[in-house]
């Protein structure tokens, strides 16, 4: 292996430990504030990823790099907690949109805080 091969590896080591202490930072900081690394995520997306603050559950599906039917199950748990609401889209009621309750805007303002 050469010097700049070599070199170009440990780059990559030392971005993805970074990159590790982030997530497990922040998956301990969303435990507690009561809720999970995923809902977390969804917030983050349904906040900040759509122009509006309301998200399909397609483009969750896209922020969250999962599977649309996984989506669902995590966006009807995040409703039981209080965090999401969700509605059918008023053009194409076959679209399911969700959007934050006060609730979990709080909690997504605490997180992006810390």
């Amino acid at each position: 292996m050469t010097h700049e091969e070599r070199r170009m590896i440990q780059d990559l080591a030392r971005f993805r430990y970074g990159l590790r202490r982030f997530l497990r930072f922040s998956e301990k900081a969303a435990r507690s504030c009561g809720v999970t690394p995923q809902q977390h995520q969804l917030l983050l997306g349904i906040a900040g990823f759509a122009e509006d603050g309301a998200a399909t559950i397609s483009e969750l599906a896209e922020f969250l790099q999962e599977r649309n039917n996984s989506v669902v199950g995590l966006v009807e748990r995040a409703v039981d907690s209080g965090l999401v609401k969700r509605r059918a889209n008023k053009k194409d009621r076959r679209q399911v949109v969700v959007t934050l309750t006060v609730r979990g805007e709080e909690i997504l303002w605490t997180l992006t805080s810390l």
